[in-house]
Order: structure tokens, then sequence, then C-alpha cells
């Protein structure tokens, strides 16, 4: 997995880029097109807490407020390897969203729902 701290220099690169997808999509078989947004959908399902953030609108200082919290702590959160559910969960409610817990197992995946809030 690769690390990517988002700047706001990543995201004009990441603008430039999805532009340029998006003029080669035109010219792409609808086979290419398949394959390329699976693949973009993967790396999208694997984005950092501060990636999401950013994508949802929000500055640190925005999340941070409506959360409750000092800002340093919150880039704290974001950039640690491991975070209680309970945090987690108030972070993507603040967001918005909503977290779901699945678990895959050989014989199919769980929805584990003892942490719903």
């Amino acid at each position: 997995m690769w690390e990517v701290e988002y700047t706001d220099e990543f995201e004009q690169w990441w603008r430039t880029l999805t532009h340029k997808f998006e003029k080669l999509e035109k010219k792409m078989d609808s086979k290419r097109v398949k394959q390329a947004k699976a693949r973009a959908k993967e790396i999208m399902a694997e984005m950092l807490l501060a990636e999401i953030r950013k994508e949802a609108g929000f500055t640190q200082e925005d999340l941070a407020k409506v959360m409750g919290i000092k800002q340093p702590s919150l880039s704290k959160l974001e950039s640690q390897d491991d975070i209680q559910i309970s945090t987690l969960q108030r972070l993507i409610q603040a967001l918005g969203g909503q977290l779901e817990l699945i678990v895959h197992m050989p014989a199919g995946d769980i929805r584990i729902s003892q942490f719903k809030a």
C-alpha cells in the first residue's frame, strides 16, 4: 500500500490526472474503460482518512471543530496506524458518512453490528 500525503499539490496533480483520464477514456474501447474504472474503484477503497476528509470538503480545522477536538488531535488521529472503532465512527459521522464493519471470511462476508451508533 502506498502512503500518500494529501497536499494541495497532490490534489492539483490528481485533478490533472483525472482530467487526462477523461480525455483518454473517450478514445478507449468499453472493455478497457470497465477495467480502468474497476481499478480506480479499488484505489478509492484504500483511501487514507486524510484523503477521505479532503474528498468530503473538510479542512482539519473544520472537522476538528465538528468533532469537538483540537486540530492537532485530528492530525494525530489521521496519521495513526491504529484507532478505536468508536473514534473512527465519530470521525466518519462528522464527515457525513456511516461506518460499516464487514469481515471477509472464507465462508462469506459477515457484517458486524454490535458497534452501530
